[in-house]
């Protein structure tokens, strides 16, 4: 999880640009606890004041000071320097549809793509009956299928609703769902569903590259968030994620549509720009 407070940024011609999940203070402190390093150690090896690092994890944000630390860390130092202002474009694609759901003090994503009979559900969030209680909500009708990114307690509350309901949930790891491993694939309607590899903040992760939008589109769950990575409990896991993150997107078009389990929809291009892990 990221930040647990929010601000919005106008946009153009009025809009809104939605928040990101991570401010540069965690992307810091991520950044820090994957290579081990304290701030003064950082600040040593950057040649700057301890003082000045431990004023950016506060929050008193320095584009210098922030680009100067960048390489010390293994981050892109322009990406960095601009991460206040990386402002991802609103999504408005057809046949992806957000649903924003509570979890304790933040909110969780659950995607729902395609349209029709033939929609499915990625993720079920965090509450018991959070997910389908908002589809019946909105009316909308109930997804065919359900993928589970990772196991994590705010991507699963909703699991038991979905297998009562005798929906087919494709996971990698959990009981009661149909086995899914990395590379392979699901056809629903004219959609393709792929599985990656994207474990490192939790483990398994699946990714899932989908096919049969009107642009490619992977959904990242907590691996990647728009200006950020998910957090990662040790440094060899850190290193591990950025590894696969690097490895799928490797071979994907920037206009990619990426889906994460926190904060707004991004597209590659833009976190190739944007984004301090990238």
């Amino acid at each position: 999880m990221g930040r647990r407070f929010s601000f919005d940024r106008p946009g153009r011609a009025g809009e809104t640009l939605r928040v990101l999940e991570d401010d540069f203070t965690y992307v810091l402190r991520k950044a820090l606890a994957g290579h081990g390093l304290s701030p003064a150690e950082a600040a040593r090896r950057a040649g700057l004041e301890e003082s000045r690092v431990m004023a950016l994890i506060r929050g008193d944000f320095d584009a210098a000071v922030a680009a100067t630390l960048a390489p010390v860390l293994g981050l892109n130092p322009a990406a960095c320097a601009g991460h206040p202002g990386h402002a991802p474009q609103p999504c408005r694609l057809g046949g992806i549809r957000r649903l924003e759901l509570p979890f304790e003090d933040g909110l969780v994503n659950v995607w729902l793509l395609g349209d029709g009979a033939q929609r499915v559900m990625i993720d079920t969030g965090f509450g018991a009956g959070d997910a389908f209680g908002a589809l019946g909500s909105q009316g909308l009708p109930v997804p065919e299928r359900v993928f589970i990114t990772h196991a994590h307690r705010d991507h699963v509350g909703g699991l038991e609703d979905a297998l009562m309901r005798g929906l087919p949930v494709h996971a990698d790891g959990v009981p009661g769902t149909i086995p899914m491993k990395a590379g392979d694939a699901v056809l629903c309607g004219p959609l393709v569903i792929r599985a990656v590899d994207l474990s490192g903040h939790a483990n398994p992760t699946l990714g899932f590259v989908v096919q049969g939008l009107e642009r490619p589109v992977l959904v990242t769950g907590d691996a990647l968030f728009a200006g950020s990575i998910g957090g990662c409990p040790s440094p060899a896991l850190y290193r591990h994620a950025l590894s696969r993150i690097r490895a799928e997107m490797a071979g994907l078009a920037d206009d990619t549509v990426l889906l994460p389990g926190h904060g707004p929809a991004t597209s590659l291009g833009e976190e190739r720009r944007g984004n301090p892990f990238l």
